[in-house]
């Protein structure tokens, strides 16, 4: 093998040394640009939601504002992780379903516990609150 086929990834034989074993598709700069374009245009989407103040409710803001944070993330977990059902025989979406199967968990149990919380506790009043230390 010369040093010429080292440089260009190609071993005896002229196969690629870059090829996955396999049998994924590796990314292309086509593929990485169109995540890079998307990945713009969904953060600059909510900068406009919010500087511009364009709706009156806060709360549709947020919302919006979140699930375009959703999508981003889905098109960076693509576009630049290349998770995919076929990557890695789909452990790595499965592993995906887990983590999130799991966060859901977390954060529906901690907002229940807040919400309880501070269903239960008692309501402090003015002059209640000149007496605490």
């Amino acid at each position: 093998m010369s040093i010429d086929d080292k440089q260009h990834g190609l071993e005896k034989g002229g196969h690629d040394l870059h090829a996955s074993a396999t049998g994924e598709i590796h990314a292309s700069f086509s593929g990485y640009m169109t995540g890079f374009v998307l990945s713009i245009i969904l953060t600059a989407i909510p900068f406009w939601l919010v500087m511009g103040d364009v709706f009156a409710s806060k709360q549709l803001t947020a919302m919006l504002v979140m699930a375009i944070a959703a999508v981003q993330i889905v098109v960076h977990m693509v576009y630049f992780l290349h998770m995919s059902p076929r990557s890695e025989g789909g452990w790595t979406l499965m592993a995906l379903i887990f983590t999130l199967i799991i966060v859901g968990i977390a954060l529906a149990g901690s907002l229940w516990v807040m919400h309880h919380l501070n269903a239960n506790m008692m309501p402090v009043t003015h002059d209640m609150m000149k007496n605490m230390p």
